[in-house]
């Protein structure tokens, strides 16, 4: 069975933005959300090019360092790299790994806001 439109599937439903790339640092891929999230600069422009491009240099290195952290060993693979206030949300980079390999990373967003979604909504239409 290929899993692949499972994942991919996966990852473009997720409300938060998921920005993919390689381990040298160019983006492969970005869910809508992520799109969206960047469109002021350009969105899905950016797929093909270094994510270093938009960033401060600052940022930069710790990027740099992160992946060097996780290509230390397989059990690193997830670090908290900010806290947006004006979002009130998370920010971290997750390593991606093909049998232990690191083959890239994600920069993966988690909301502090409590959903005020009405649940089951479409039931009541």
């Amino acid at each position: 069975m290929d899993l692949l439109p499972f994942f991919k599937s996966l990852i473009d439903q997720d409300l938060a933005p998921v920005v993919i790339c390689d381990t040298g640092h160019t983006i492969v891929y970005m869910n809508p959300a992520a799109v969206e999230e960047y469109s002021d600069d350009g969105g899905e422009l950016w797929v093909g090019r270094n994510v270093m491009d938009c960033h401060p240099q600052r940022a930069r290195e710790m990027i740099a360092k992160v992946v060097e952290w996780f290509e230390q060993d397989e059990r690193n693979n997830i670090v908290h790299t900010f806290y947006n206030a004006k979002k009130n949300k998370d920010v971290y980079m997750v390593a991606l790994r093909d049998e232990g390999k690191l083959i890239g990373y994600y920069e993966k967003h988690e909301s502090r806001n409590v959903d005020r979604t009405e649940r089951y909504a479409f039931l009541k239409s």
